[in-house]
């Protein structure tokens, strides 16, 4: 083979290792004009390699080179000017006008006389990864969001179904009647029900209907003209009125006499208030938000509730689970207050000891999430550094019994109890979606697993590792 035959057959060995490459590979000569232009560049750009020979990098429209835009003119070329190579994540413009995500490399060549003879430049498309990127930050977010609704915090199945709630409820703007024990965080339901509604540019006000008389509370709610009662020396502005164009969030609502009752049973039929000593209906825009520990049903039947205004509240109702029924957030919850403590405090404890977990674990809790955020707040008053201790929790919670045995424990399965979807759920999460793990840990083989996943419409999951 001679000489010519060689040089014919190197370039055609080294186009067809070019077309080979994943990556878009151009070259170009000492006037910047495209030589060479492979599959891969013809997918990423749009032009084909008969479009693009002969042309200038130009036609791709790079919005970044060595220190800013692709320059018009060769000369001005920053690879050229500085002789030496860039590397930018940077967009070209694509055939059909949309910008396409890529990673510039451009290299200069130089003979053996030192002198520059052409450029390389290999493109590597970020289309796909930062579409999986984007899908990455926006799982994160859906999972913050899941954990943490503003400062109510969990990921157990009673929780999930709250947050669902609460978005729901945010998206209307229909009476809401949210129910659980004291402690549970319905004030913090409401709160986001407000802030992520359409109302939430307008007020928020908040009326504890259990602090006042009734007097005192006909008057807080719907204000009062001047010499209405002794001591009314002005007129007042209720808080209906303050809350125009937001929410009004009325806790303790069981707490209501009768007389209370009816104003507020005209409130929600009609929109309107009249003030304490006055007859002039004034028109509100309110949305009502109310809550209460106790069972209103029990109380319609006793007589103490009315009816109608039962049904008139509970247009949209939300129950927040007690912290007992939801332990698998304890530890979520823990973690959020000593960061809270921490950042308060000017502290910086670590975490929880493993004894010191199991206990709060254990612990019946009967003040709720309130009680365990005061728990912790104990806790930083004795410990200055590490982790929380056994002995920094207060005297209840490290002398009561256990209130129910823990589903497992982290030496081995220790179940107790027919399994629920909630505790399967639980043993997939610990166990990272590994059926035979969960398995393990419930005392199930991997198809008794996979068939109560079946009956509960639990999605199945990539098992890792």
């Amino acid at each position: 083979m001679n000489a010519e035959n060689h040089q014919i057959w190197d370039l055609r060995f080294v186009n067809m290792i070019m077309d080979s490459m994943a990556e878009g590979v151009f070259t170009m000569d000492s006037q910047g004009r495209v030589t060479s232009w492979n599959r891969a560049m013809e997918k990423i750009s749009g032009y084909k390699s008969e479009e693009a020979l002969g042309m200038t990098c130009q036609m791709l429209q790079f919005d970044q080179c060595v220190q800013q835009g692709c320059p018009t003119n060769f000369k001005d070329c920053g690879v050229r000017k500085y002789k030496k190579g860039v590397s930018k994540e940077c967009a070209l413009r694509h055939k059909n006008g949309h910008d396409v995500a890529v990673i510039k490399n451009a290299r200069p060549v130089f003979n053996e006389q030192g002198v520059m003879e052409g450029i390389v430049e290999t493109i590597t498309d970020l289309t796909e990864i930062k579409r999986a990127r984007e899908e990455a930050e926006e799982a994160a977010r859906r999972l913050g969001e899941m954990h943490e609704f503003g400062n109510i915090v969990g990921k157990s199945q009673g929780m999930m179904e709250v947050f669902t709630a609460i978005k729901a409820a945010a998206a209307s703007d229909v009476t809401v009647l949210v129910t659980g024990e004291s402690g549970t965080g319905k004030e913090l339901v409401a709160g986001a029900i407000h802030y992520h509604s359409s109302r939430s540019t307008g007020p928020m006000v908040t009326v504890n209907c259990s602090a006042l008389s009734e007097t005192l509370l006909e008057s807080e709610l719907f204000g009062h003209v001047k010499g209405a009662f002794t001591g009314a020396i002005r007129d007042r502005v209720g808080r209906f009125e303050q809350a125009m164009d937001g929410t009004i969030f009325l806790d303790e609502i069981a707490e209501l006499t009768p007389a209370v009752q009816v104003r507020l049973l005209r409130v929600l039929q009609e929109r309107e208030i009249e003030r304490v000593g006055e007859s002039i209906s004034r028109k509100i825009n309110i949305r009502v938000i109310a809550a209460t520990h106790k069972n209103l049903l029990s109380l319609v039947e006793e007589g103490v509730f009315r009816q109608d205004l039962y049904y008139r509240l509970k247009v949209f109702p939300i129950h927040i689970p007690p912290l007992r029924e939801r332990r698998r957030d304890i530890p979520l919850l823990v973690d959020h207050f000593r960061l809270e403590e921490n950042a308060k405090t000017g502290k910086n404890l670590e975490g929880v000891a493993d004894k010191a977990m199991r206990k709060l674990l254990e612990y019946s809790w009967p003040g709720n999430v309130r009680e365990l955020e005061n728990a912790v707040e104990h806790a930083f008053v004795l410990r200055s550094s590490g982790k929380i201790d056994l002995d920094d929790l207060p005297y209840e919670i490290r002398r009561e019994a256990a209130s129910e045995p823990l589903p497992w424990s982290d030496d081995g399965p220790k179940f107790r109890g027919a399994i629920t979807k909630e505790r399967l759920l639980e043993a997939l999460e610990q166990s990272g979606w590994n059926k035979a793990e969960a398995g393990r840990r419930l005392g199930k083989s991997r198809t008794s697993i996979w068939k109560y996943m079946k009956k509960w419409d639990i999605p199945l999951r990539v098992e890792e590792g």
